[in-house]
């Protein structure tokens, strides 16, 4: 641990940076480096020395490059279909050899990631949560309100042999179907031997002890010592007071933020479903403690079946089943009306992006493994091809916590008042999605692989997924072909993300559009100049339809919204 001590030599005061060094059975401090004659200045440059010391070594970057390519020939297959398709490039910067855990997403990837944003957006606008935008970068007193500074960190555990580093719980999840977060540290290693797990670099034992590293990215503003946010949600508490006039002091109330986070992940692996940069996307609903079993829209769900795994049946590796909103809540599983509401809304999220009903699961935390001011605590888990079952949500009750802990350290009261004047601090239910692991999903699952005798392999997204919704092809470069097809175009990308190609057989153009999942292709030929009607051809079935062209903007946005079959859309052709 290092840190700042001030020396008087001569009547003068002077900073070092000071580090604690273990030698034998004795810890010793051993100056590190100078850092001047200002309070400030030493500060600063203290802060600096820290964050060189964190960036990764040479062994570290061949450790992440070892991992990357330590995957089987299909995920080698899968990784270069969504590179060579303009999906995900990575890790960047690729140019200098890459550093694990930040990725581009390429023109494809950002209109599919668009899509997912947009229909987290959807759905929390349509249930009265409103959207905040707060800052990325917040001072050290933040982050120890909220307790990231000090308790932050995940376990870790090193190869005997190579030296590399693993996230402790990680490593044991990627090869078991376990959540080996509610491990302590003894059944973690005790586990990993049992199970003969091997060091994914090189193949060796893991040495038996178990330590803990930060996951938070620090810097320094103006001088002062700063962190780039660990999550989106401490950043949505901090102007409660002022949503709480905005919201004319009514519960429940509810916001949400989609933006930028960074963790200072542990050997990143798994592609971008495990990131030092990602995108979150947290609503956050305040409520008055006394009404979470008053909630409105219970009735209007309670019913719902959902495929709730509790923690219980977890340890005796009993199946999911599916029951009632009603009944979990009349089990204990989960303990109130409002936070079975907040299940049921991230569960439906899942299932409108067109995640089918057997991929999907609601996994309890394990009491260990929640987080100690949580009352309910379950994740969302999908079924990847790739990796298995990988949570992709969190819903937790946070209780008071977070605006007690800001309370505390700001001195502002963050509380609110009933009608009859009584005074209470609200209760946070928390719906936390990530927008990489979504995107990611969509693509591992509708991911089409083909065998070369089979034909090409395509990425068979539902269709209100699909990156771009439209392709449009003139079936020659004819000049009035050609302005015929911009005409359209022109008429339907106000509604739709188009593609307009030009380039190639008509034959190859269909088969580049449905690569990359775009639904409909639209054929401008002569009858179009002189008859008014195009062409429709359906991804999937290849089927195509002919329709006039006034009517074109509106059958395609029913078809898209899945109102009308194809062939009912227009003559077959």
């Amino acid at each position: 641990m290092a840190f700042i001590v001030k020396k008087k030599i001569s009547g003068r005061e002077y900073y070092y940076l000071q580090k604690s060094i273990r030698e034998g059975d004795k810890v010793k401090s051993k100056v590190v480096a100078y850092l001047g004659k200002d309070l400030q200045e030493a500060e600063k440059k203290a802060e600096q020395i820290k964050m060189q010391d964190q960036k990764p070594s040479q062994p570290e970057k061949k450790q992440e490059q070892s991992q990357s390519n330590n995957i089987n020939s299909e995920e080698k297959e899968f990784i270069s279909f969504i590179q060579e398709h303009g999906f995900i490039w990575g890790p960047e910067p690729e140019i200098y050899g890459g550093l694990a855990g930040f990725y581009t997403y390429g023109p494809i990837g950002k209109l599919l990631k668009n899509k997912v944003e947009n229909s987290v957006r959807k759905i929390f606008n349509a249930n009265d949560l409103r959207e905040l935008e707060g800052p990325t970068v917040l001072p050290d007193i933040v982050w120890k309100a909220s307790g990231h500074l000090d308790t932050f960190s995940d376990r870790i555990i090193k190869c005997s042999k190579c030296n590399a580093i693993f996230r402790a719980d990680k490593i044991i999840e990627e090869s078991h179907d376990v959540a080996a977060d509610a491990f302590s540290d003894e059944k973690i290693l005790k586990f990993i031997k049992d199970k003969n797990i091997k060091c994914p670099s090189c193949k060796d034992n893991f040495e038996q002890k178990i330590e803990r590293q930060s996951l938070m990215m620090k810097t320094v503003v103006a001088g002062e010592p700063a962190a780039l946010r660990p999550e989106t949600a401490t950043v949505t508490y901090l102007p409660f007071l002022r949503f709480y006039n905005f919201f004319r002091k009514k519960f429940p109330m509810g916001v949400f933020q989609i933006g930028k986070a960074y963790r200072n992940e542990i050997s990143p692996r798994q592609h971008v479903l495990r990131g030092r940069e990602f995108t979150q996307a947290e609503g956050q609903m305040f409520v008055d403690p006394e009404k979470k079993n008053e909630w409105e829209k219970y009735e209007e769900i309670k019913n719902i079946k959902l495929p709730f795994w509790d923690y219980e049946s977890q340890d005796i590796n009993s199946k999911v089943k599916s029951i009632s909103i009603k009944e979990a809540l009349k089990k204990g599983l989960i303990k109130s009306q409002a936070y079975g509401w907040c299940i049921w809304l991230a569960y439906t999220q899942f299932i409108n992006f067109g995640i089918s009903k057997e991929r999907i699961r609601l996994r309890q935390h394990h009491p260990d493994e929640k987080a100690f001011y949580a009352d309910d605590a379950w994740d969302i888990e999908v079924r990847l091809n790739n990796y298995g079952w990988t949570e992709v949500c969190g819903v937790h009750d946070r209780t008071d916590y977070d605006l007690k802990q800001h309370t505390k350290f700001s001195n502002e009261k963050l509380e609110a008042k009933r009608e009859d004047g009584s005074t209470f601090v609200p209760h946070v239910l928390e719906i936390a999605f990530g927008t990489d692991r979504p995107t990611y999903a969509l693509i591992d699952i509708f991911y089409d692989k083909k065998e070369e005798s089979e034909g090409k392999t395509t990425f068979k997204i539902p269709y209100n997924m699909a990156p771009i919704d439209i392709s449009i092809f003139p079936l020659m470069k004819k000049p009035e072909l050609l302005e015929a097809s911009k005409n359209i175009k022109e008429d339907l990308e106000n509604d739709f993300i188009i593609n307009y190609d030009v380039s190639g057989s008509i034959g190859k153009r269909y088969l580049r559009s449905a690569t990359i999942g775009t639904p409909y292709a639209i054929t401008i030929d002569f009858d179009t100049l002189e008859k008014n009607t195009v062409t429709i051809r359906d991804r999937d079935t290849e089927k195509q339809i002919r329709i006039k062209t006034k009517d074109l903007k509106n059958t395609l946005r029913k078809l898209i919204n899945q109102e009308i079959q194809f062939e009912e859309a227009g003559k077959i052709i």
